[in-house]
């Protein structure tokens, strides 16, 4: 179970920086940052969780790497951020990385 809160609670690292992103437009930085905070909040929970099974170290790894990984694709496919072949090697190589700290856990 505390890798299943470890994965749910990457996704959630995702929310936050689209609450940001959110803020950023006329009229809507109260609720972005609302939006922000909350993710902010089940995204840390869920890793408290997850942190009682899993190694402090392994499951901060997880969480930024899915986070980051996450976010990275959702700035190229919902907002059109730039993209290129090195990138989306490295967010492989994240990725590939996440699954190398699963397997050896």
């Amino acid at each position: 179970m505390a890798w299943i809160y470890l994965i749910v609670a990457g996704i959630m690292e995702i929310g936050w920086p689209l609450g940001l992103k959110l803020a950023q437009q006329d009229g809507k930085a109260i609720i972005g940052t609302a939006v922000a905070v909350a993710f902010m909040a089940a995204s840390g929970y869920l890793l408290f969780l997850a942190q009682r099974e899993i190694p402090m170290g392994t499951a901060y790894a997880v969480w930024t790497s899915v986070g980051a990984a996450g976010t990275f694709l959702v700035g190229v496919f919902l907002f059109g951020d730039t993209a290129s072949l090195g990138k989306y090697i490295g967010v492989a190589l994240i990725i590939l990385g996440v699954i190398t700290l699963k397997v050896s856990h």
